[in-house]
């Protein structure tokens, strides 16, 4: 048995976690008041992996859930108490080497509203979809560009 690799990310209301499993089969969760079980079988050679994980908070089991597909099972765990940031998933400090920050999901949401949120995911949206060199005037002011500019400068070859 070994555990499953996984990634997780942080909200207002809920903690998700998606191990990354494929063809996962027999997928058996537990949800607790401070900890979660997760068990399967995955890929083409049956792989048994197990995680038991001991929370930084509190979630409601009851209000907890999980999603299984052919690449990952996705866990969303809801906060026993919403609006508290988790730091990082565990309660213990220490790194495990199966978990990792899921960054393209990741929002420091603690000082933001929900407002500066949508923004902020206009902008996200924008900067993937936006191609070349171009960067848009975000804020309606106009710069001078100045030509002699030490950047648009000839890199001097190195020795």
């Amino acid at each position: 048995m070994q555990p499953a690799a996984a990634k997780w990310y942080d909200r207002r209301d809920s903690v998700f976690l998606e191990f990354c499993v494929e063809d996962s089969k027999d997928v058996k969760i537990n949800f607790y008041k401070s900890k979660f079980d997760f068990c399967c079988v995955s890929g083409t050679d049956s792989i048994k992996q197990q995680n038991t994980v001991d929370l930084f908070g509190e979630i409601d089991p009851k209000g907890s859930k999980h999603r299984r597909t052919d690449r990952s099972v996705l866990c969303c765990l809801q906060k026993a108490v919403a609006g508290k940031s988790w730091p990082r998933l565990t309660k213990d400090k220490s790194k495990c080497n199966w978990l990792s920050v899921d960054f393209n999901n990741w929002k420091d949401w603690e000082d933001d509203s929900d407002e500066d949120l949508s923004s902020f995911d206009k902008f996200s949206e924008m900067m993937n979809t936006m191609g070349g060199n171009d960067i848009p005037d975000l804020d309606g002011a106009e710069e001078e560009h100045d030509t002699a500019d030490s950047d648009n400068e000839k890199m001097p070859d190195l020795e």
